[in-house]
């Protein structure tokens, strides 16, 4: 327990303090957590932009640094059109399920030592659970629409969610048997119990297999298939707009947010170095571990602009053929090395 913590939670006449600092930490998170989303898409625009051999937003002030709230004004003010036969309550409440599944996610995301809003010991677990229920919101709004491409996106979306968490759950299987716990916190600390700080080495294999799945479960590319252009048209939201469709791009830049931290946690060491690193470079413990942390995820999250603007996208069948055929097998084999050489050791 920190000194904050023991300030706050101790004692049961410090009940409504232990309320607001609550409030002040969901508050902090969440309003942080906008503003990088806020600015993903204008960076996602200027790296593939670049990569182009383009300059990317340039109109709304210096190099287009206002673009991104250029586009919040526009959709805020933008006409929210619901089409005639559509089932309208249920169009209307599919856009904030996944939102809200993301947002919740954050709860049990420990960015630094001590900063975590609910430090529970199925933190992971959670996180499955909220990552699922996301799902619902885009199925929702295939089926709600009432457009056959909207109805097509669905469900490819829910064959993929069910192929990929699969996988993606194996996958972190191995560090839950090499830290013993599902609380992230935990996780990252066990981490440091190695000269490598850091589970990526031995879990490379499963760490490879995370990355291809966090990809799918956001939707992006090359595994964009519930919102194909080319084929239909946007998917599961072609029928939405204004900010009912903002709060779909909302979820998904939130969902890379959640996905990336979730890769750094469990298999880069969190907001830590590798103890070999820190005492080679003393100085390097000097800085607060939320860069550190900061760093990896922005790193994961150039990834996904990197792929999206390198590799083409997936057919359907080779896609499923991928989750089940390969990733899966992979994930499995590695459960099974883990779990020998866990023993063994």
């Amino acid at each position: 327990m920190n000194i904050i913590e023991t300030v706050f939670f101790t004692g049961s006449s410090n009940w409504m303090l232990n309320i607001v600092f609550i409030i002040i930490k969901i508050a902090v998170v969440i309003g942080v957590t906008m503003l990088h989303v806020m600015y993903a898409t204008y960076f996602e625009r200027k790296v593939i932009g670049h990569m182009q051999v383009r300059l990317g937003p340039m109109r709304v002030g210096p190099h287009g640094v206002l673009q991104p709230l250029a586009d919040m004004l526009k959709l805020f003010f933008k006409e929210d059109i619901i089409p005639a036969n559509a089932d309208k309550p249920v169009f209307k409440i599919a856009p904030i399920i996944p939102v809200f599944a993301t947002l919740s996610s954050l709860a049990v995301i420990p960015f630094f030592e001590g900063f975590v809003i609910a430090n529970i010991n199925i933190g992971l677990l959670y996180i499955f659970a909220m990552s699922s229920l996301s799902a619902y919101g885009v199925v929702m709004a295939g089926w709600a629409s009432n457009s056959k491409y909207s109805f097509l996106g669905g469900l490819r979306s829910s064959a993929q969610v069910i192929s990929y968490e699969v996988a993606m759950g194996l996958s972190l299987v191995g560090v839950m048997i090499l830290s013993g716990s599902l609380n992230l916190s935990e996780i990252v600390n066990a981490q440091q119990g190695y000269w490598y700080g850091m589970f990526l080495i031995p879990q490379f294999v499963a760490y490879f297999v995370f990355l291809v799945a966090m990809f799918a479960e956001t939707n992006r590319t090359p595994f964009d298939l519930p919102e194909a252009e080319s084929e239909l048209v946007a998917g599961y939201f072609v029928e939405y707009s204004g900010m009912r469709f903002a709060l779909y791009y909302a979820a998904e830049y939130i969902g890379m947010i959640i996905m990336s931290s979730i890769a750094v946690i469990c298999f880069w060491g969190g907001w830590t170095l590798p103890p070999m690193l820190t005492d080679a470079i003393p100085a390097l413990k000097a800085v607060p571990g939320i860069v550190w942390f900061l760093g990896k995820v922005y790193f994961h999250i150039f990834l996904y602009y990197w792929v999206r603007a390198t590799v083409p996208r997936y057919r359907y069948d080779k896609l499923m053929a991928l989750g089940w055929k390969v990733l899966i097998p992979l994930a499995l084999a590695n459960i099974v090395v883990t779990s020998i050489v866990k023993y063994v050791i």
